[in-house]
């Protein structure tokens, strides 16, 4: 496969697919997305950038069992693919390069 690129937003779900492993389904990323990144989403964005990822190869997907509390509708649960943890990877090396490349300089007025 390609190298894919990601958008900043497609990049915060793929990690938060990865943070939470087999517990990654749209509420509870869009959760995790709110309390660990601070950000503010809908589930329908979430949604959509899991099609995206998954369309790309990054993540698959499965349906868990029936339960009651959900009037009979399955979780759909994602878990990301050597693939995507391979792009999560360059993700954070391209961006330590450039954080590194920052001179060390102060900006307190004095």
């Amino acid at each position: 496969m390609k190298e894919q690129t990601l958008g900043e937003f497609e990049e915060l779900v793929l990690l938060m697919v990865a943070a939470l492993h087999d517990e990654a389904y749209g509420v509870s990323i869009l959760e995790h997305l709110e309390r660990e990144a601070g950000r503010k989403a809908n589930i329908s964005a979430i949604h959509v950038a899991l099609k995206r990822l998954e369309q790309k190869g990054l993540v698959v997907s499965r349906y868990g069992g029936i339960t009651g509390d959900r009037g009979g509708r399955r979780k759909k649960f994602y878990v990301v693919t050597a693939f995507g943890k391979k792009a999560l990877d360059q993700q954070y090396t391209v961006r330590t390069s450039l954080y590194k490349q920052i001179p060390d300089i102060s900006f307190a007025k004095g």
